[in-house]
């Protein structure tokens, strides 16, 4: 069970779709790094390409906030190509092929009834510990904006009342 404050849950050595490749990958690859791991339900689907696209087309502020993006689905790294070269070229962070399902599960976002991931957000902290859990409809997207401000609101090491901003008043040190 996914716990706030407490380590995320590790995998290793597992397959990923990236840049055009397939690669092996590690959450302790990204120690150092906030990382931004979300989970999406299908390759081929409506929304999923919707928010893939969007982490996509922000992926430079997510470097700037020293921050990775990370996505996974339960397809297979040839289902990921398949879909990433047609479809999703701009796509350039890693997709894990969570094809054994243990990812999902391990961050209780595995759909048992049909083997796919639920559509799951985690912001993991450069020591590995999760910071903030979502976990949301499959038919509503995520908004990558508002996943932006959280890790500025987390960065910032202050108490951030409701639609925050950087460069607002805090509300002092957590």
């Amino acid at each position: 069970m996914i716990h706030l404050g407490k380590p995320a849950p590790t995998f290793e050595n597992v397959m990923s779709y990236h840049k055009g490749e397939f690669h092996r990958i590690s959450l302790k690859d990204y120690s150092g790094k906030w990382v931004v791991l979300f989970f999406y339900p299908r390759d081929f689907t409506f929304i999923c390409p919707t928010e893939l696209r969007g982490f996509a087309t922000h992926e430079a502020e997510f470097d700037k906030l020293n921050a990775a993006v990370v996505s996974a689905s339960t397809d297979s790294e040839w289902s990921h190509k398949a879909w990433f070269e047609r479809d999703l070229p701009m796509v350039q962070y890693p997709v894990i092929a969570d094809t054994t399902q243990q990812i999902a599960r391990d961050y209780d976002v595995l759909n048992e009834e049909d083997g796919s991931a639920e559509r799951g957000l985690f912001i993991i902290d450069p020591d590995g510990i999760i910071r903030y859990a979502l976990i949301s409809a499959g038919s509503v997207g995520r908004s990558v904006k508002e996943i932006l401000r959280v890790i500025q609101a987390l960065q910032s090491g202050e108490r951030c009342p409701v639609d925050w901003e950087p460069g607002q008043q805090t509300l002092g040190k957590a």
